[in-house]
């Protein structure tokens, strides 16, 4: 079944009881049993509800997954990953990484015992120097958050299994449209379904995808016991914002590649991160593992400084200065005091995430009116 198909019917039959195309909203906390455990899969919503099931069967196959297990918020999503470690193990992971992440790793989890590498994972190879018998876990997202830089997801899948170590990608900033983990290596595809998957700035929530049966069930433990689940409403709401993804994806790629290309001409702009041009360090990789290059495109602003930088960020009448990203509405976002102001300025600043960056999501409205509004914030 190709990728539009199953956007519109994977997990979803219709009604059993009253034949509705759409799966209803099953606004209930519990479930009646005939005798104690005679439930049909269902005892408490917490833990199952059908309605959220489609969603995650819906998204499991977008993914080509088996399984799938949608969450409160993506940082749901990521704590239940987290929780499958022990104190004294380590993790792998990315120096340019969405702020949010570095928090939950650095000032959660590192008080429990688990330590983080943050390496600049452009290249495998330089994950394997820092391996050890305690490197239970990789974690990489890419393309990366601000920045754009593209990682070999299949490249570092070889690595992590060569040395029985789990693989986490954060499959957001492409959406299941442009990349599957999944058949890339990976052991478990992480997406904070808020952005592109439910892709109408209505809803938080978060997915993992896996086929490892006993991940699975793991990972289904953690979300049952610990109970970061989403309810009905707002599982129908992205099981409807699915039917169109292919569709608002193509166009999100559409418009990305027009601004790119456009903010790469503009005096004022000092550099542009988009993975789709030649000169981006990653570009084949991308092309490899990607089917196009996406919505997303930083900036850094010529001779600009803070102040200025804000100034511009304010000018704009179409794009929303506002967090969040992948909705069909244009977002720009000031990166160091918004989704990365947890990261130590330090940090920030050695990979490119500067006072003068701004990060945009591009969206679905004409072309035409976003450029002007691009002209007419940094003139």
């Amino acid at each position: 079944m190709k990728f539009a198909t199953k956007a519109i019917h994977a997990g979803q039959e219709p009604d059993p009881t009253t034949g509705a195309v759409m799966t209803p909203i099953y606004q209930t906390s519990t479930y009646w049993q005939r005798s104690p455990g005679d439930n049909k899969g269902y005892e408490y919503s917490r833990g199952t509800n059908p309605t959220r099931k489609a969603l995650e069967d819906c998204i499991a196959a977008l993914e080509n997954a088996k399984y799938g297990l949608a969450f409160s918020s993506g940082m749901g999503a990521t704590d239940a990953v987290l929780r499958l470690l022990s104190p004294g193990d380590e993790v792998i992971t990315g120096d340019d990484l969405y702020g949010g992440s570095y928090r939950i790793f650095t000032k959660i989890y590192e008080k429990y015992g688990i330590k983080f590498h943050f390496l600049d994972l452009d290249k495998p190879e330089n994950i394997e120097q820092a391996i050890n018998k305690n490197t239970k876990l990789i974690w990489i997202e890419t393309p990366t958050n601000p920045t754009m830089r593209i990682v070999d997801i299949a490249g570092i899948s070889k690595i992590a299994k060569a040395n029985g170590i789990k693989l986490c990608v954060d499959n957001t900033f492409a959406s299941p449209y442009l990349q599957n983990p999944i058949d890339l290596g990976a052991d478990i595809v992480m997406h904070s379904v808020t952005k592109y998957i439910a892709g109408h700035s209505d809803v938080v929530m978060g997915a993992l995808c896996v086929n490892d049966e006993e991940l699975y069930k793991s990972l289904w433990f953690v979300y049952n016991a610990c109970g970061a689940t989403p309810g009905p409403q707002d599982s129908f709401l992205v099981l409807r914002g699915i039917k169109t993804l292919h569709l608002r994806m193509k166009a999100h790629c559409e418009n990305g590649a027009k601004v790119a290309h456009y903010l790469k001409n503009h005096p004022k702009v000092e550099h542009v991160y988009w993975p789709g041009f030649e000169s981006h360090p990653n570009h084949e990789i991308a092309k490899k593992q990607m089917r196009d290059f996406g919505g997303m495109v930083s900036i850094t602003l010529k001779n600009a400084g803070l102040e200025e930088t804000f100034k511009i960020a304010s000018k704009f009448k179409v794009f929303t200065l506002a967090e969040s990203l992948g909705g069909v509405e244009s977002l720009i976002n000031h990166p160091t005091t918004m989704t990365h102001g947890s990261i130590p300025k330090e940090a920030r600043e050695k990979v490119g995430v500067t006072d003068n960056l701004l990060r945009l999501s591009v969206g679905v409205e004409d072309i035409d009116d976003l450029i002007a509004d691009l002209e007419q914030a940094l003139a």
